[in-house]
C-alpha cells in the first residue's frame, strides 16, 4: 500500500472536504496548497499525480491525531523521515482512540478474524521476539473495516 492510498481512504471514511484536509495538515503546524492536495489523491496513473513522501504522511497523520484528540501542549511532536505501516496504525489507533477490543471488531467488519495479542504484536519494538510486521494486506482490511464503521 502506497502513501497515497492510506491518504484516500481517511479522506474517504471520514468524508473530509479539500479545505478539512487543508486544515488537518495545519493542525500539524504544515501548510499545503489545495493543488497539492488534489495532486495526491488523484488515482496513480492520472498525469497530475504527485507521491506522496513518508514525512508528508506523518505530518497528516499527526494533524489527524491533533484533531481528533486536540493538540498537546508544549512542542509539537515531528513526524518521521519513514514510515511503515505499523506506525501509520499506531498513528490511527491513537487518533481515533482506540482499544485492542475496538481494533479487533473493526477487523471483523472486514471478515478478518484476530485477537489481541496479535494486535499487540504490531505495536511492541521491532528488536522483541514477539514483534510483528503489518503488512499491506492487514492495513488494507483495517482501512477496509474502519470505512464501514465509520461511514456506514
Amino acid at each position: 500500500m502506497n502513501n497515497n492510498d492510506v491518504l484516500r481512504k481517511i479522506r474517504y471514511t471520514f468524508d473530509y472536504t479539500d479545505d478539512q484536509m487543508i486544515e488537518i495538515f495545519a493542525q500539524a503546524d504544515q501548510s499545503v496548497s489545495r493543488e497539492q492536495v488534489c495532486n495526491w489523491l488523484k488515482s496513480d496513473d492520472d498525469e497530475n499525480f504527485n507521491s506522496l513522501h513518508d514525512k508528508m504522511l506523518a505530518t497528516f497523520l499527526n494533524g489527524f491525531i491533533n484533531l481528533k484528540r486536540g493538540k498537546r501542549e508544549g512542542a509539537q511532536p515531528k513526524p518521521e523521515k519513514t514510515l511503515n505501516n505499523n506506525l501509520i496504525l499506531r498513528k490511527i489507533k491513537i487518533a481515533l482512540a482506540l482499544k485492542d477490543e475496538d481494533m479487533v471488531n473493526i477487523l471483523q467488519l472486514a471478515d478478518l478474524k484476530v485477537s489481541k495479542h496479535e494486535i499487540n504484536a504490531f505495536f511492541r519494538k521491532p528488536g522483541q521476539s514477539q514483534y510483528r510486521l503489518c503488512l499491506d494486506q492487514f492495513l488494507r482490511n483495517f482501512l477496509y473495516g474502519m470505512q464501514l464503521k465509520y461511514r456506514g
